[in-house]
């Protein structure tokens, strides 16, 4: 099974390499070999490669930013989707994509269904919205999860934010009013993998299993890391609310996903505090080289 794997350089583009079944052999491509929103480029890259399967892992997730650079975040979350689905309904190629939690308001209580009303609050959570149309109007098959809270041992992501303030700084301040799943990396790429070798469509979702606040993460960072040796001190974790933390782009409160109809099919995801202490683990056998 030839796969084509878009976003390679990123933390899901990086665990869905190392995470790849023994059937596959894997085409991973970074932006800067494959500017997904150049129809012409994906068109060239899709008809060279000769994918069974296409996973889309490339995004414009900079929530904040998203905000006063629109067209950017468009590009990359609705028109780059629109054309890797449509290159893989041309040449017979399965295609999968990946979305995200911020579809939802955040407005009711209880997990989000595959079903419920999207009603992003701002530009990314539309564009990642109007991504996942585009993706199924281009190609009626194509598999689209949904996730949150991505994390995992490479940079740029809420651990490594954690764990590198609470080395520099002698108190870290997290918010404690907005809820959701924490998702390791390397089980969301093994859900996509197990959903795609079951050839599913249509929109399904996927995080570890549990809740928490922001605040509940950060606790949970700093326990698991000092337990490992990745700190050497504790500071004080302030819970804060999202009024004490303004910032560009508004979030969901509430954003934990309804995975029934994923688990029906794969299974029961791990728990986020037993995927967080894998993570950490994986992070301090690196780290030792």
């Amino acid at each position: 099974m030839k796969v084509l794997i878009t976003g390679g350089n990123g933390q899901l583009g990086r665990a869905l390499m190392s995470t790849m079944p023994p059937q596959a052999i894997a085409i991973s491509v970074d932006r800067a070999a494959l500017d997904i929103a150049d129809q012409t480029a994906v068109e060239l890259t899709v008809q060279e490669a000769q994918p069974d399967l296409i996973i889309n892992a490339a995004a414009y997730t900079a929530v904040d930013r998203a905000e006063t650079d629109a067209d950017n975040a468009r590009a990359a979350n609705t028109d780059g989707p629109g054309f890797l689905a449509l290159a893989a309904q041309q040449h017979s190629a399965q295609f999968a994509h990946v979305s995200t939690d911020f579809v939802f308001n955040g407005q009711q209580s209880h997990p989000y269904a595959v079903n419920d009303e999207a009603a992003p609050l701002g530009v990314y959570g539309q564009t990642k919205r109007d991504g996942e149309v585009a993706v199924l109007s281009a190609s009626p098959t194509a598999l689209i999860v949904r996730t949150a809270w991505v994390y995992s041992q490479y940079s740029g992501n809420f651990v490594q934010t954690m764990l590198r303030l609470m080395t520099e700084r002698d108190e870290v301040r997290v918010v404690a009013d907005q809820v959701g799943t924490p998702t390791f990396a390397s089980n969301l790429a093994k859900a996509i993998w197990a959903l795609s070798a079951q050839k599913t469509a249509g929109v399904f979702h996927y995080t570890d299993a549990g809740v928490a606040s922001w605040y509940d993460f950060a606790l949970a960072v700093q326990e698991e890391a000092l337990s490992l040796g990745l700190l050497s001190r504790k500071v004080p974790v302030i819970p804060i609310a999202t009024a004490d933390y303004p910032t560009p782009a508004k979030r969901p409160m509430y954003s934990v996903l309804d995975k029934s109809r994923t688990t029906a099919l794969i299974g029961a995801a791990p728990h986020w505090r037993e995927a967080l202490r894998e993570m950490l683990t994986i992070q301090k056998e690196n780290d030792n080289g």
